[in-house]
């Protein structure tokens, strides 16, 4: 297994270097190749894992890399980023085989796939990490090539803004989380993060563990985005290209909440406790905020990309009030909402860009209505992903947001019940307000008359789903019912490791 995890950073890296070696026209392929190659290395990991000890890190790679600093080559995975690391190894799997057919074959096109090679290295880096100084690096590391995507190739007159927004956000984010990390050393002696999981606080007083946890969490959160943190996403979203908002959502914001939980609950505990009513509030400020964004939206003017990212603020609040209770249900729902988004966000940015593809625009009134008409299969995917995202049961949204909500009807001890039961009571009007703008989209999109009085269509014809959109984006909605139907395949991972994180038994 330790061979495997070297693996999964060694081939896109060996991708890299194939790119230049080889004619520019065959970088879209080689960047599949390697994405697909790497996804299939992170499927051998399953049988490989010990499931009865899920609490473990295992497989891990622990070798000196620069003394000097005590920073160490150490990898490892647990119950708690087995999944948020084959829910990155698919996205980019699927990312690099959807642009194959619209990656421009000369040096452009070359560069652009070099920079989601890279990104995957950072990302898969990020949740293997088993020391901070090396978490920082591949923490850093998305940074510069999703910088790349949205200034480079994004779209509209706002790009360059945009990413230069993103850019200064998470770098002061991620210098604040730094600064945590060094606070962490300096009283415990070590970046190990196993034996800081195993210390669990020891050797850090109360009033440490709280300002490492302020500076830890302010990073975390912005990369999250928490509210009122979250203001550099829907710009990036709506000006980055699909595969660049898929991989944004679908796994850079999980970066942030896998951080709160690994080190914040995990390293710093008294630290969380302290701040966990405010991290709670924060998150459902940003649901009901996220919220009525989308319902804005929604109306006359609004952009579907802008939507789909106002909603990932909302998503990700249920996420932070799962982490806030600090009890194994909550963070357990906390960490399947994660890979719930990420399946159905990444689907449904998928879907607006095969909108932008086919129309030119994600304008939902200039979108127009009648998809069922239109393109039968089109309309059935925008409902079956609208009603995942809105946490309809049966489906993957819902798991998630139903164990934030019963892990804050009881938070951990000597967190204040009654704060929590009236963050549960305000997430439950988000809850309400989001199946509401959802239906709204897809009311707006799907039903409707497409053809006028005289027989012939109001709208723009719209191409059904193409083979290749087949391909890249059933993976995401197979896996979205599967996770709905059946939420043991991930929580029988992640609770044992939740359990032994937070050192507690409920």
């Amino acid at each position: 297994m330790a061979t495997l995890l070297v693996l999964l950073l060694v081939v896109p890296a060996a991708g890299l270097v194939a790119l230049y070696a080889a004619p520019a026209r065959q970088a879209g392929r080689i960047g599949a190749a390697a994405g697909v190659l790497v996804f299939l290395l992170s499927l051998v990991l399953l049988p490989l894992f010990d499931y009865d000890h899920a609490q473990r890190f295992q497989g891990q790679v622990d070798k000196s890399w620069v003394p000097a600093i005590d920073l160490r080559f150490h990898l490892g995975v647990d119950g708690i980023s087995l999944p948020l690391l084959l829910l990155t190894t698919l996205l980019s799997a699927l990312c690099l085989l959807y642009a194959v057919r619209t990656t421009t074959k000369d040096e452009s096109g070359r560069s652009f796939t070099a920079l989601l090679l890279l990104l995957e290295i950072g990302m898969v880096g990020t949740f293997v990490a088993l020391d901070l100084l090396l978490f920082f690096v591949f923490f850093e590391i998305v940074l510069l090539p999703m910088y790349a995507l949205i200034h480079r190739w994004g779209s509209g007159e706002q790009r360059r803004r945009a990413a230069n927004k993103f850019i200064l956000y998470t770098l002061l984010g991620s210098a604040l989380m730094l600064l945590g990390f060094l606070v962490i050393h300096a009283k415990t002696g070590t970046f190990d993060m196993v034996r800081l999981a195993q210390l669990h606080g020891l050797g850090m007083t109360a009033a440490t563990q709280e300002l490492a946890f302020l500076l830890v969490g302010l990073g975390f959160a912005v990369k999250t985005p928490m509210w009122p943190l979250h203001t550099w996403l829907p710009d990036a979203h709506t000006s980055a290209p699909t595969v660049g908002s898929v991989l944004l959502a679908g796994v850079l914001l999980k970066m942030g909440t896998y951080g709160f939980v690994r080190i914040g609950a995990g390293m710093v505990p008294q630290g969380a406790h302290q701040f966990a009513f405010a991290l709670g509030g924060f998150g459902v400020v940003g649901i009901v905020y996220g919220a009525f964004a989308c319902m804005a939206q929604a109306r006359r003017g609004g952009d579907l990309k802008r939507l789909i990212a106002y909603s990932s603020v909302g998503h990700m609040g249920f996420v932070l009030l799962g982490i806030a209770t600090l009890t194994r249900i909550g963070v357990d729902g906390a960490l399947f909402a994660s890979v719930a988004h990420g399946l159905i966000t990444g689907l449904l940015f998928f879907i607006a860009g095969g909108f932008k593809e086919r129309l030119g625009t994600t304008d939902l009134y200039t979108l127009g209505r009648g998809l069922y008409e239109r393109a039968r299969r089109y309309g059935a995917l925008v409902v079956f992903t609208a009603m995942a995202s809105l946490g309809l049961p049966g489906l993957a949204g819902f798991w998630g947001e139903l164990y934030a909500i019963i892990g804050a009807a009881k938070p951990a001890a000597g967190l204040t019940s009654i704060g929590f039961h009236i963050l549960m009571a305000v997430a439950g009007v988000g809850m309400i307000v989001t199946a509401t703008y959802f239906l709204l989209v897809v009311r707006r999109l799907c039903m409707g008359a497409a053809a006028g009085p005289n027989g012939r269509s109001r709208y723009e014809p719209v191409t059904d789903l193409t083979p290749r959109e087949l391909v890249t984006w059933t993976p995401l909605a197979g896996l979205t019912l599967l996770a709905g139907l059946w939420p043991a395949v991930i929580l029988t991972l992640a609770d044992p490791a939740v359990h032994n994180l937070l050192g507690v038994t409920r």
